[in-house]
């Protein structure tokens, strides 16, 4: 996957009602290894990497790149949203589209905190690069991604077998500003 182009990164911080959505800091190391350690939150993802390789091999500034956004609340990071273009994407409907990751600590799910992040994102993305169409990827069997990605208006464009489990490829209609 390569980077959303020629978009200002970061932006300026993007807050919500409750969250703030920003650029990753050093400050942010520790969760985003306890987030790719955690088995819970990698059930779908083919489970968690190693605590001791992820202390290795994870950056004083993790994930600083375009479209990878810090989910904050009151002060700590509780998840990640991730647009990246779809390049390599094993599905053709895909390729060349912005593709929506996200990625939440257990103890911030059920709080309705990923919907409001996705939509921030979302709304930030119509406004750097409009007209943009975006996908989005899950396990049918994640049940609480595949509700999600219906909240944020993804309709099914196919389902495939990957990794040993069903998976669905939704996408977002490109959202045009109003005039």
């Amino acid at each position: 996957m390569e980077d959303l182009g020629l978009v200002v990164w970061p932006p300026g911080p993007i807050r919500t009602e409750r969250l703030v959505l920003r650029g990753s800091e050093a400050r942010d190391r520790a969760a985003f290894i306890e987030l790719l350690a955690s088995a819970e939150a990698h059930t779908y993802l083919g489970g968690p990497r190693p605590r001791d390789e992820l202390e290795r091999e994870t950056p004083e500034v993790p994930e600083r790149w375009p479209g990878s956004f810090v989910v904050e609340l009151d002060g700590a990071m509780i998840g990640q949203i991730l647009l990246r273009r779809a390049t390599g994407h094993r599905r053709p409907a895909a390729v060349g589209k912005v593709d929506l990751g996200y990625l939440f600590l257990p103890r911030a799910w059920g709080c309705g905190y990923a919907a409001e992040a996705c939509a921030a994102a979302l709304g930030w993305l119509a406004a750097a690069l409009p007209g943009e169409p975006v996908v989005l990827a899950t396990q049918t069997a994640n049940e609480r991604s595949m509700r999600l990605a219906a909240k944020l208006g993804f309709t099914e464009v196919e389902r495939f077998e990957a990794w040993g489990a069903e998976q669905w490829l939704g996408m977002r209609p490109p959202v045009t500003p109003s005039g």
